[in-house]
């Protein structure tokens, strides 16, 4: 494995024995990743969720694929808030505009970054760690939706994190309302075409 600090029961518990071989073997021994390809097709954002705990095993690997996610040099300037609390909950989806979903998600995750106003690299740290978490939770069978943070000192507040840290982005995450959510076919026009959005070697 590549990282001394890996805990392969995380994955194990959580994405089952089989999966987890080939995914901490990897290509090098002729194992495969879980599909990663798929997941970004057909990942939705879920905004409606069951009353319905989330095991701690699955949190466990949600938190991780974030721990495991690319940083610029790899500083790894993040930390991690993970609130199972309605209450707190209720309170932080209050601080964003449509942030309202992080009310009913059975777990929220705060994506704590140093001055947004310093290193841009630093909310694009930040966005790769929600991408890897929402993924990975995906695979898993969680739906997730991101929230915009536009009062950050009263979520500070809430939260009791340390002047040097600041909270932009917020996750909710959750067994979805709409199991359907999971396997819905792809609506025409969802996304842009490649064709639309690609430019080759100039403008």
């Amino acid at each position: 494995m590549n990282d001394e600090n890996e805990d392969p029961m995380v994955y194990a518990r959580a994405f089952g024995t089989a999966r987890t071989t080939a995914l901490l073997d990897g290509p090098r021994h002729g194992g495969i990743f879980v599909n990663v390809s798929e997941a970004i097709r057909f990942k939705r954002a879920v905004r409606r969720f069951q009353e319905k705990p989330l095991p701690d095993d699955v949190i466990r690997a949600i938190l991780d694929a974030g721990r495991r996610s690319q940083s610029s040099k790899n500083e790894q300037g993040w930390n991690f808030i993970a609130i199972r609390d309605k209450s707190i909950l209720k309170a932080l989806s209050e601080t964003g505009t449509y942030a309202g979903h992080l009310a009913g998600a059975a777990l929220g995750i705060a994506l704590l970054t140093p001055n947004p106003e310093g290193k841009f690299q630093d909310l694009f740290d930040a966005g790769q760690v929600a991408a890897y978490m929402q993924l990975a939770a995906w695979e898993l069978g969680v739906g997730s939706c991101i929230a915009s943070i536009y009062e950050p000192e009263k979520a500070r507040e809430i939260l009791g994190f340390p002047p040097e840290w600041h909270l932009r982005i917020a996750l909710s995450f959750g067994y979805p309302a709409d199991e359907e959510k999971l396997s819905s076919p792809l609506k025409k026009g969802g996304r842009r075409s490649l064709d639309e959005v690609v430019h080759w070697e100039k403008w």
